[in-house]
């Protein structure tokens, strides 16, 4: 299995969130929230992902980005969702495309 590399998009006192790649491709994101005891993991992969493969992303997510920031934590708590990536939207998408038509993915046609 390749490795994967880790790119922080966000940080604050209680989380983080990264964009994880494989071999220069997007394959998906992991945000953590740290508690007293208890880290919290929301992982999106993508659907070609095997089990084999998610568990050692989740193996990697521990060791290189738990661990590193809570070494004493008690338990590491995951929810892995996978599927396809739909889009990325922002405020800008909203603000002069009310009632615009769309090309059938969700997104306007112009």
């Amino acid at each position: 299995m390749p490795g994967f590399e880790f790119d922080r998009e966000c940080r604050t006192s209680s989380s983080e969130s990264y964009i994880i790649e494989m071999e220069d491709e997007e394959i998906g994101r992991v945000d953590l929230h740290y508690t007293a005891s208890v880290t919290y993991a929301t992982l999106a992969v993508v659907e070609s992902l095997t089990e084999e493969d998610i568990r050692s992303l989740i193996s990697e997510i521990d060791e290189r980005l738990v661990l590193t920031n809570d070494p004493f934590r008690e338990d590491l708590m995951v929810t892995v969702w996978s599927g396809r990536e739909y889009g990325n939207f922002s405020d800008e998408d909203f603000e002069d495309g009310l009632g615009e038509e769309t090309n059938g993915d969700g997104f306007g046609t112009g």
